[in-house]
């Protein structure tokens, strides 16, 4: 995928948000955020793209950003109020942020319709401090929406945007994994059917208790949150071979001056 492929695939979840899919989408993805990050302390934390949630809106961080492509109209009067400071990125493999410099990173949505998703994984760590945390939110393709979009690729009729790339779990987890990033939690969630309209949607809400007890790995949307780990480092010296040295016998005084009794 290229990056004009990419940015079309971006506009593309961009307009699918809006359905009421993605509205499904977006509000479970919107409470699971708020949890985690309210409990995430640091001073700088950077969303990166999908502007419709706000990842941020729990941090108590100081300083927070919004990454993004391009400004929309909605992101204009933000900036102009002041209520959210946005740093435009043209391209997310290159971060306009310095190294060892950010607490937080969200990224929801993001690796599945990027261009280089290695590359912005790796853009993530560089920005990152020691203990620094990510989330990152994704489709999940074994679910009944990931089955869904590959029967609609082969009759042509997409569920979820056609440009995007799902990376499952596990493959997920190893490129964590090689950057020196833990996972720590995941989550999974959308466990109702792919159905378009909100009528339906709601008459499976029930699927959602039933689907975190019994069938957890089968959400339609993740979320995994990591942290990077830093390996402590000790500086080790050379082996010296320290010989334990013979102590000298002293010779008793007494016998000298016994000897001189003697001899008067």
């Amino acid at each position: 995928m290229d990056n004009a492929a990419s940015e079309k695939s971006i506009i593309a979840l961009d307009r699918w948000l809006q359905t009421p899919a993605g509205a499904y989408v977006r509000a479970w993805e919107q409470a699971r955020l708020d949890a985690l990050t309210a409990d995430i302390f640091g001073f700088n934390a950077v969303q990166i793209g999908v502007p419709q949630i706000d990842a941020l809106a729990a941090s108590r961080m100081p300083n927070k950003w919004q990454a993004a492509t391009r400004l929309s109209r909605r992101d204009e009067l933000l900036l102009a109020s002041g209520s959210r400071q946005i740093a435009v990125a043209l391209d997310f493999e290159e971060l306009p942020f310095a190294s060892l410099s950010v607490d937080l990173i969200v990224l929801p949505h993001v690796l599945e319709f990027a261009a280089e998703p290695h590359q912005v994984l790796r853009e993530v760590e560089r920005v990152l401090i020691p203990e620094g945390q990510l989330i990152i939110c994704g489709f999940n393709p074994a679910s009944l929406w990931g089955v869904r979009q590959g029967l609609g690729r082969i009759v042509r009729s997409d569920f979820l945007p056609s440009a995007g790339e799902f990376i499952s779990m596990p493959r997920l987890k190893d490129w964590l994994k090689l950057l020196n990033l833990g996972e720590t939690r995941s989550h999974f969630g959308c466990y109702a059917p792919p159905c378009r309209t909100s009528a339906w949607l709601e008459r499976f809400s029930m699927l959602e208790n039933a689907g975190e007890r019994w069938w957890p790995y089968l959400g339609a949307v993740y979320m995994v949150h990591a942290i990077k780990r830093v390996k402590g480092m000790r500086i080790i010296g050379p082996g010296w071979n320290k010989r334990s040295q013979k102590s000298t016998q002293a010779v008793p005084a007494t016998n000298r001056k016994h000897r001189s009794i003697q001899e008067d």
